[in-house]
Protein backbone atom coordinates (compact mmCIF):
# COMPACT_ATOMS: atom_id res chain seq x y z
CA UNK A 1 0.00 0.00 0.00
CA UNK A 2 1.61 3.32 -1.03
CA UNK A 3 1.97 6.72 1.06
CA UNK A 4 -1.00 8.33 -1.24
CA UNK A 5 -3.33 5.07 -0.34
CA UNK A 6 -2.90 6.20 3.19
CA UNK A 7 -3.49 9.97 2.66
CA UNK A 8 -6.50 9.72 0.95
CA UNK A 9 -9.24 8.98 3.67
CA UNK A 10 -7.20 11.99 5.14
CA UNK A 11 -7.81 14.32 2.40
CA UNK A 12 -11.50 12.77 2.22
CA UNK A 13 -11.94 13.84 5.63
CA UNK A 14 -10.80 17.16 5.47
CA UNK A 15 -12.80 18.21 2.28
CA UNK A 16 -15.98 17.05 3.73
CA UNK A 17 -15.31 19.03 6.78
CA UNK A 18 -14.52 21.82 4.73
CA UNK A 19 -18.02 21.37 3.01
CA UNK A 20 -19.99 20.95 5.83
CA UNK A 21 -18.58 24.40 7.15
CA UNK A 22 -19.71 25.81 3.90
CA UNK A 23 -23.22 24.83 3.92
CA UNK A 24 -22.20 21.99 1.50
CA UNK A 25 -23.09 18.50 1.40
CA UNK A 26 -21.97 15.07 -0.38
CA UNK A 27 -24.49 13.27 0.27
CA UNK A 28 -26.92 12.57 -2.70
CA UNK A 29 -30.19 15.03 -2.31
CA UNK A 30 -33.84 13.75 -3.05
CA UNK A 31 -35.96 16.43 -4.86
CA UNK A 32 -39.02 17.26 -4.90
CA UNK A 33 -40.24 17.57 -8.55
CA UNK A 34 -42.46 20.34 -9.84
CA UNK A 35 -43.78 17.90 -12.45
CA UNK A 36 -42.80 21.09 -15.47
CA UNK A 37 -40.21 19.48 -17.33
CA UNK A 38 -39.05 23.33 -18.44
CA UNK A 39 -38.62 24.05 -14.32
CA UNK A 40 -36.86 20.67 -13.34
CA UNK A 41 -34.72 20.51 -15.56
CA UNK A 42 -33.26 24.30 -14.58
CA UNK A 43 -32.71 22.55 -11.40
CA UNK A 44 -29.73 19.51 -10.06
CA UNK A 45 -31.54 16.32 -9.88
CA UNK A 46 -34.39 17.31 -11.37
CA UNK A 47 -36.46 19.12 -8.98
CA UNK A 48 -36.10 21.31 -5.78
CA UNK A 49 -33.78 19.26 -2.54
CA UNK A 50 -35.15 18.14 0.06
CA UNK A 51 -32.92 18.90 3.10
CA UNK A 52 -32.19 22.30 2.08
CA UNK A 53 -33.13 25.79 2.40
CA UNK A 54 -34.83 27.85 0.01
CA UNK A 55 -35.79 31.82 -0.41
CA UNK A 56 -39.10 33.10 -2.18
CA UNK A 57 -39.56 36.52 -2.44
CA UNK A 58 -42.50 38.33 -4.09
CA UNK A 59 -42.03 40.54 -6.79
CA UNK A 60 -43.55 44.47 -6.91
CA UNK A 61 -45.97 45.10 -4.87
CA UNK A 62 -46.20 41.65 -3.45
CA UNK A 63 -42.40 42.38 -1.42
CA UNK A 64 -44.48 43.92 1.44
CA UNK A 65 -47.83 41.25 1.02
CA UNK A 66 -46.17 37.77 -0.16
CA UNK A 67 -49.88 36.94 -1.09
CA UNK A 68 -48.29 35.18 -4.46
CA UNK A 69 -44.89 34.20 -3.29
CA UNK A 70 -47.03 32.51 -0.28
CA UNK A 71 -49.24 30.38 -2.50
CA UNK A 72 -46.29 29.06 -4.69
CA UNK A 73 -44.71 28.03 -0.82
CA UNK A 74 -47.84 26.53 0.11
CA UNK A 75 -48.50 24.15 -3.33
CA UNK A 76 -44.70 23.26 -2.06
CA UNK A 77 -45.41 22.61 1.56
CA UNK A 78 -48.55 20.60 0.16
CA UNK A 79 -46.50 18.27 -1.71
CA UNK A 80 -44.61 17.42 0.74
CA UNK A 81 -45.20 14.28 3.70
CA UNK A 82 -45.94 15.07 7.23
CA UNK A 83 -46.80 18.05 9.00
CA UNK A 84 -45.81 21.63 7.96
CA UNK A 85 -44.66 24.27 10.14
CA UNK A 86 -45.84 27.93 9.26
CA UNK A 87 -43.85 30.61 11.62
CA UNK A 88 -45.14 34.23 10.88
CA UNK A 89 -44.62 37.39 12.50
CA UNK A 90 -48.06 39.34 11.33
CA UNK A 91 -51.53 38.10 11.33
CA UNK A 92 -52.79 38.16 8.29
CA UNK A 93 -52.44 34.18 6.75
CA UNK A 94 -55.48 33.85 5.18
CA UNK A 95 -56.38 29.88 5.28
CA UNK A 96 -58.14 29.48 2.58
CA UNK A 97 -55.49 30.73 0.20
CA UNK A 98 -53.37 28.51 1.13
CA UNK A 99 -55.91 25.02 1.42
CA UNK A 100 -57.02 26.23 -2.56
CA UNK A 101 -53.13 25.49 -3.64
CA UNK A 102 -53.75 21.68 -1.57
CA UNK A 103 -52.37 22.98 2.14
CA UNK A 104 -54.95 21.70 4.76
CA UNK A 105 -55.45 23.80 8.04
CA UNK A 106 -54.93 20.16 9.78
CA UNK A 107 -51.68 19.92 8.43
CA UNK A 108 -50.37 23.14 9.42
CA UNK A 109 -48.75 24.88 12.13
CA UNK A 110 -48.69 28.12 12.57
CA UNK A 111 -46.24 30.13 15.32
CA UNK A 112 -46.32 33.58 15.68
CA UNK A 113 -42.79 35.26 16.79
CA UNK A 114 -42.26 38.61 17.86
CA UNK A 115 -39.18 39.88 15.92
CA UNK A 116 -37.28 38.13 12.82
CA UNK A 117 -34.64 36.89 15.99
CA UNK A 118 -37.24 34.49 17.07
CA UNK A 119 -38.41 33.47 13.72
CA UNK A 120 -35.21 32.19 12.64
CA UNK A 121 -34.82 30.62 15.71
CA UNK A 122 -38.05 29.17 15.51
CA UNK A 123 -37.29 27.81 11.81
CA UNK A 124 -33.78 26.49 13.12
CA UNK A 125 -35.86 24.10 15.58
CA UNK A 126 -38.07 22.96 13.34
CA UNK A 127 -35.82 22.03 10.71
CA UNK A 128 -33.71 20.25 13.18
CA UNK A 129 -36.84 18.49 14.76
CA UNK A 130 -36.71 16.39 11.62
CA UNK A 131 -40.20 15.03 11.89
CA UNK A 132 -41.44 17.65 9.26
CA UNK A 133 -42.70 17.83 6.32
CA UNK A 134 -41.64 21.47 5.03
CA UNK A 135 -40.93 24.01 7.62
CA UNK A 136 -42.05 27.91 6.18
CA UNK A 137 -40.50 31.24 8.20
CA UNK A 138 -41.73 35.00 6.85
CA UNK A 139 -38.65 36.54 7.56
CA UNK A 140 -36.94 40.03 6.03
CA UNK A 141 -33.57 39.96 7.02
CA UNK A 142 -31.34 36.91 6.16
CA UNK A 143 -27.48 37.09 6.99
CA UNK A 144 -24.94 34.43 5.35
CA UNK A 145 -24.34 32.99 9.22
CA UNK A 146 -28.16 32.86 10.05
CA UNK A 147 -28.73 30.85 6.45
CA UNK A 148 -26.07 28.54 6.85
CA UNK A 149 -27.14 27.62 10.75
CA UNK A 150 -30.84 27.30 8.20
CA UNK A 151 -28.89 25.15 5.59
CA UNK A 152 -27.21 22.54 7.76
CA UNK A 153 -29.90 21.57 10.40
CA UNK A 154 -31.95 21.08 7.13
CA UNK A 155 -29.22 19.02 5.50
CA UNK A 156 -29.34 17.04 9.07
CA UNK A 157 -33.07 16.24 9.23
CA UNK A 158 -33.85 16.26 5.51
CA UNK A 159 -36.66 18.49 6.12
CA UNK A 160 -37.49 20.98 3.47
CA UNK A 161 -36.85 24.56 4.80
CA UNK A 162 -38.27 27.88 3.01
CA UNK A 163 -37.16 31.21 3.77
CA UNK A 164 -40.34 33.96 2.84
CA UNK A 165 -38.69 37.12 2.81
CA UNK A 166 -41.46 39.73 3.54
CA UNK A 167 -40.55 43.19 3.97
CA UNK A 168 -42.57 46.09 5.86
CA UNK A 169 -40.95 48.91 3.12
CA UNK A 170 -40.46 48.76 -0.53
CA UNK A 171 -36.81 50.12 0.07
CA UNK A 172 -36.15 47.10 2.19
CA UNK A 173 -36.31 44.16 -0.34
CA UNK A 174 -33.14 45.63 -1.50
CA UNK A 175 -31.61 43.34 1.07
CA UNK A 176 -33.05 40.25 -1.29
CA UNK A 177 -29.55 40.67 -3.22
CA UNK A 178 -27.40 39.82 -0.60
CA UNK A 179 -26.04 36.71 -0.26
CA UNK A 180 -27.32 34.04 1.48
CA UNK A 181 -26.40 29.84 2.03
CA UNK A 182 -30.17 29.12 0.34
CA UNK A 183 -29.77 26.42 -2.40
CA UNK A 184 -32.69 28.29 -4.38
CA UNK A 185 -33.71 31.85 -4.99
CA UNK A 186 -36.80 32.32 -6.10
CA UNK A 187 -39.17 35.50 -7.16
CA UNK A 188 -43.25 35.21 -8.04
CA UNK A 189 -44.89 38.41 -9.75
CA UNK A 190 -48.60 38.69 -10.42
CA UNK A 191 -49.53 38.46 -13.92
CA UNK A 192 -53.13 39.13 -15.65
CA UNK A 193 -55.31 35.99 -15.41
CA UNK A 194 -56.35 33.22 -17.67
CA UNK A 195 -58.86 35.35 -19.82
CA UNK A 196 -62.27 33.81 -19.88
CA UNK A 197 -64.87 33.10 -22.67
CA UNK A 198 -67.46 34.32 -20.42
CA UNK A 199 -67.56 37.24 -17.75
CA UNK A 200 -65.38 35.87 -14.74
CA UNK A 201 -61.72 35.72 -13.29
CA UNK A 202 -59.50 32.69 -14.54
CA UNK A 203 -56.51 30.65 -13.29
CA UNK A 204 -54.41 33.23 -11.97
CA UNK A 205 -50.80 33.43 -13.38
CA UNK A 206 -47.10 34.32 -12.13
CA UNK A 207 -44.21 35.20 -13.58
CA UNK A 208 -41.67 32.50 -12.00
CA UNK A 209 -37.87 34.15 -11.72
CA UNK A 210 -35.14 31.24 -10.59
CA UNK A 211 -32.57 33.99 -9.66
CA UNK A 212 -30.27 31.75 -8.39
CA UNK A 213 -29.24 27.87 -8.17
CA UNK A 214 -26.54 26.34 -6.62
CA UNK A 215 -25.27 24.27 -9.77
CA UNK A 216 -27.88 25.05 -11.89
CA UNK A 217 -29.38 27.25 -13.89
CA UNK A 218 -31.21 31.05 -13.91
CA UNK A 219 -34.85 31.47 -15.85
CA UNK A 220 -38.13 32.58 -16.39
CA UNK A 221 -41.00 31.22 -16.98
CA UNK A 222 -44.67 31.90 -17.00
CA UNK A 223 -46.89 29.52 -14.70
CA UNK A 224 -50.70 29.42 -13.94
CA UNK A 225 -51.28 29.13 -10.24
CA UNK A 226 -50.51 26.20 -8.16
CA UNK A 227 -53.90 24.08 -8.59
CA UNK A 228 -55.74 22.13 -5.65
CA UNK A 229 -52.33 19.58 -5.45
CA UNK A 230 -50.39 21.90 -4.75
CA UNK A 231 -49.21 21.51 -9.06
CA UNK A 232 -47.93 24.57 -11.35
CA UNK A 233 -48.92 24.10 -15.32
CA UNK A 234 -47.82 25.92 -18.34
CA UNK A 235 -50.31 28.55 -19.98
CA UNK A 236 -51.64 26.03 -22.75
CA UNK A 237 -50.52 28.44 -25.42
CA UNK A 238 -46.71 27.83 -23.91
CA UNK A 239 -47.19 23.96 -23.50
CA UNK A 240 -48.71 23.59 -27.47
CA UNK A 241 -45.75 25.52 -28.52
CA UNK A 242 -43.05 23.53 -30.31
CA UNK A 243 -39.99 24.04 -28.87
CA UNK A 244 -37.31 26.34 -31.04
CA UNK A 245 -35.08 23.40 -32.26
CA UNK A 246 -38.32 21.75 -33.91
CA UNK A 247 -38.89 25.32 -35.22
CA UNK A 248 -36.12 25.70 -36.95
CA UNK A 249 -35.68 22.32 -38.17
CA UNK A 250 -39.30 23.12 -40.02
CA UNK A 251 -37.58 26.16 -41.46
CA UNK A 252 -34.79 24.18 -42.63
CA UNK A 253 -36.76 21.74 -44.60
CA UNK A 254 -39.09 24.54 -46.02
Amino acid sequence: MTAETHKKPGLETLQAAINRLEGHSDRRRTVLPFGVCEIDSRLPGGGLALGALHEVAGGGNDALHSAAAGQFCAGIAARTPGKVLWIVTRQDVFAPSLKQVGLSARRTIFVEACSDVDVLACFEEGLRHGGLGAVVAEVARLSMTASRRLQLAAETSGSLGIAIRRWRRQTDAADFGQPTASVTRWRVSVLPSVPLPVPGVGRPRWLLELIRARAGECADFEVEACDGKGRLSLPAALADRPDQETTWARRARA
